[in-house]
């Protein structure tokens, strides 16, 4: 397997054969051999939720993260699920909150997830209540808000933008 290929695929999934890199269409693409399986590797699709709260947006910090990283509210898209419902399935899971619909900002791209991220705008209400994934979050004003410049955190900046607020992005 080359460099170029972050797949946890190493053998086909249909025949167990080795796979080999090699152009399939106009890219490189892990492939089988024996059986012709082609691995696509296309992008996985997620949602992202710009939460407003009391009129102030709501960031969190997964577990996972440094103490002072915050960002939006994410997960995955479930087979025969709308975007929207999703997004809000996600809010609910994730900080136990309601709402009753969301508004589409926009799409961006994680390439080192290999994610595609529509992200919508949440008007919540409720008491924040994190699921076990979240270690905290904050509230805090849109227009102090500073975004981060790479998947959400361009959404973001194109939300306040369309709010006629100004986009201050956080240094890398």
């Amino acid at each position: 397997m080359t460099d170029q290929h972050d797949s946890v695929f190493r053998f086909c999934p249909q025949c167990a054969a080795p796979l080999s890199s090699g152009l399939r269409g106009e890219r490189d693409r892990l492939a089988c051999r024996a059986c012709g399986w082609v691995h696509w590797d296309n992008p996985t699709p997620v949602v992202a939720a710009i939460i407003e709260l009391d009129g102030k947006l709501l960031l969190a910090r997964n577990r996972a993260w440094p103490d002072k990283m915050f960002a939006l509210v994410t997960g995955f898209l479930e087979r025969n699920e709308h975007p929207s419902d999703a997004v809000l399935r996600e809010v609910k899971e994730e900080t136990d909150l309601d709402a009753d619909s969301a508004t589409l900002v926009g799409v961006c791209d994680h390439r080192r997830l290999n994610q595609v991220i529509l992200g919508y705008h949440v008007v919540a209400r409720g008491q924040v209540r994190l699921s076990e994934e979240l270690a905290d979050y904050r509230l805090i004003e849109p227009a102090r808000v500073r975004p981060w410049r790479a998947g959400t955190g361009q959404l973001l900046a194109d939300w306040l933008q369309g709010r006629g607020l100004p986009v201050h992005f956080l240094d890398a």
